[in-house]
């Protein structure tokens, strides 16, 4: 089976968050999906969603990326307002599925 790879960012909640305004976290939370929504019509993120009921709380969303690398992933994942403002982190890593999946 061939196999296409793609690059996974899990968005996370950080063990030492800062506490802010309601009125930074709804201003920060617009720039975020902002950030996504440019990364989606760019192509770059194909996927892109929050999770729910999930075990881990610090475990936010996720997003399936196809740059072509980790590096520029990271980069445009850690370029997100959430993340430099230090209420979201990122972890990068690759993605395998069926040629063709997504």
């Amino acid at each position: 089976m061939e196999l296409d790879r793609y690059e996974l960012v899990l968005l996370k909640r950080p063990e030492n968050q800062a506490t802010i305004s309601e009125e930074e976290s709804d201003r920060l939370q617009e720039l975020h999906l902002s950030h996504l929504n440019a990364l989606t019509e760019s192509g770059d993120i194909l996927v892109v969603g929050p999770f729910d009921e999930q075990v881990d709380p610090t475990l936010r969303g996720m997003a399936i990326y196809k740059t072509g690398s980790l590096e520029r992933t990271r980069g445009l994942a850690t370029s997100d307002p959430a993340v430099i403002a230090g209420r979201l982190e990122v972890e990068v890593m690759y993605f395998f599925c069926p040629r063709g999946q997504l």
